[in-house]
């Protein structure tokens, strides 16, 4: 079966103390299963995976696979920019029970080619999962060209890739294509796309399944919410949509830093986009 559908890049709820919030991280997982998601991702960016210690993401996994492993599909975000620390992640992961993971292209390092070919091998190599690579050069700065992923798509388990850039985005031989910002899913889908790794999900989960399932009023839908989509990013990820959470009553705390609540100016917009939209009424 091919990986898709609206898999939510799930934010990561924390309590008054800065600890994971696991009451909370539950009742997330079951609203947004109720709303529209087709499955999770644990651990991501937007999970604040980067702020999160070890034994956070493996609880984080853990919780899942027991509350919700037989009702929906499990990603497990385990990549880094440190090899050795993504094959130890993705082995735990994979003990756990998640049922794929998603691999972000090493930051930072800036590998070469062969660079890249050896670190998800090796990470492909630690697994009988499936693989997600995640391609977002505006985080990495590396930027995985169409030559290298359809190389990469003959790696074993290596079965899919969220693609985070705008320019030069095509269907590859061997891998799934997986929108990687909410503003492509309509796009990624017109060419050929099985589905998203999306934000704008925590609220309007839905509605994105349609963009999916409805091709003839695709572009009608994302129209719809294209100023939800820009609010979603109006400062760093995952920053607005946990502010989003908050104001409609899923609550999901705050943020570790280095990244900081939104301002009142920022939560200004949100709000005037969640109200236009009757966001505010779906929770």
């Amino acid at each position: 079966m091919p990986i898709g559908g609206v898999l939510t890049a799930m934010v990561t709820p924390f309590g008054a103390d800065g600890r994971l919030d696991e009451a909370a991280t539950v009742r997330l997982m079951r609203h947004l299963l109720d709303h529209g998601s087709d499955g999770l991702v644990l651990a991501g960016t937007t999970g604040e995976g980067s702020t999160l210690a070890d034994e956070e993401k493996i609880r984080l996994w853990e919780l899942a696979v027991a509350e919700v492993g037989d009702e929906t599909y499990l990603v497990a975000g385990t990549g880094s920019n440190d090899t050795a620390h993504t094959v130890h992640l993705t082995e735990r992961a994979t003990e756990i029970g998640v049922d794929a993971h998603l691999a972000v292209c090493p930051y930072y390092n800036k590998p070469n080619r062969r660079g890249l070919l050896a670190h998800y091998r090796a990470v492909a190599a630690a697994t009988d999962k499936p693989v997600i690579l995640y391609n977002i050069p505006s985080r990495c700065v590396v930027d995985m060209d169409n030559d290298l992923l359809r190389e990469l798509g003959q790696v074993p388990n290596i079965a899919a890739v969220k693609q985070a850039r705008y320019e030069d985005v095509e269907p590859i031989e061997g891998l799934d294509l997986l929108a990687g910002n909410d503003d492509m899913l309509a796009k990624v889908m017109d060419v050929g796309g099985t589905g998203g790794i999306l934000v704008s999900s925590h609220v309007i989960g839905r509605e994105m399944r349609r963009i999916i399932d409805e091709p003839e009023a695709r572009h009608e839908i994302h129209d719809t919410y294209r100023d939800l989509f820009k609010a979603m990013f109006i400062t760093s990820s995952p920053t607005p949509v946990k502010a989003a959470l908050n104001m409609i009553g899923v609550e999901v705390g705050g943020l570790r830093l280095p990244m900081v609540e939104a301002s009142e100016e920022e939560k200004s917009v949100i709000r005037d986009v969640l109200q236009r939209l009757g966001v505010l009424q779906l929770s």
